[in-house]
């Protein structure tokens, strides 16, 4: 089936996130907050690890700019921010739940694994990235839930149809999705992954949803760049 791997990384990231809650009772807020720091720091080593396989520097500045201009006037970040809060507001979670749910949707969408993972199952019906990814964002879900709550578990909703949609694309345009785009295209989104990782340290506060048009903007710059 080509969403086997889409539907098995949101079902480990829902499970991940029900066990971290049922471990938050156990996990004080202070070492909840302690792990969060520790796991931003591996979010951050991450997306730097995955952003140097760029190439074009320059394609990924205008990558930058231009889908955070598009980004920024459509303005994801705070329509997914109210989404949190409306599920907020109808299971009565805590504060922190649109906090997580933003957060983690940003974090387990946006990265290399998403868009490579994605890619290898609409092309070739290879899950084996996704099956991989998938046991890495339930580890990271039961950190995040303990210490953000049920919003993580919400994250599982947008991952399935991000990820989803990505595979589905994938199996139908083929011919433009080369390595170089793909390559790009990793690298960009990972530079997200690094913003999420400062944001989860609380040294940065950046609406990192707003820049998620800009890990696709390779593809349309892709056409016009010099060979």
């Amino acid at each position: 089936m080509i969403l086997t791997g889409a539907a098995v990384n949101g079902a480990a990231l829902a499970a991940g996130a029900l066990a971290g809650l049922l471990l938050k009772r156990r996990i004080s807020g202070e070492l909840g907050e302690f792990l969060t720091q520790g796991l931003g720091i591996c979010v951050i080593f991450i997306g730097i690890q995955g952003a140097l396989e760029g190439q074009e520097i320059i394609m990924t500045i205008l990558s930058m700019v231009l889908g955070g201009i598009l980004g920024h006037c459509i303005d994801f970040d705070g329509r997914m921010e109210r989404l949190g809060q409306r599920i907020q507001k109808k299971t009565g979670g805590g504060q922190k739940l649109a906090e997580g749910f933003v957060s983690c949707t940003v974090l387990v969408c946006t990265g290399a694994m998403a868009i490579v993972g994605s890619m290898e199952s609409g092309l070739s019906g290879d899950h084996g990235i996704l099956f991989s990814k998938a046991l890495i964002d339930g580890i990271m879900a039961v950190v995040m839930a303990a210490s953000m709550g049920i919003g993580v578990a919400f994250a599982a909703v947008p991952l399935l149809l991000y990820e989803g949609t990505l595979t589905l694309i994938a199996s139908t345009a083929a011919p433009y999705l080369t390595d170089p785009v793909i390559r790009e295209m990793s690298c960009v989104g990972n530079l997200l992954i690094v913003m999420i990782g400062l944001n989860m340290m609380k040294l940065t506060k950046i609406k990192v949803a707003n820049y998620i048009p800009a890990a696709f903007m390779p593809m349309l710059l892709y056409v016009f760049w010099p060979r």
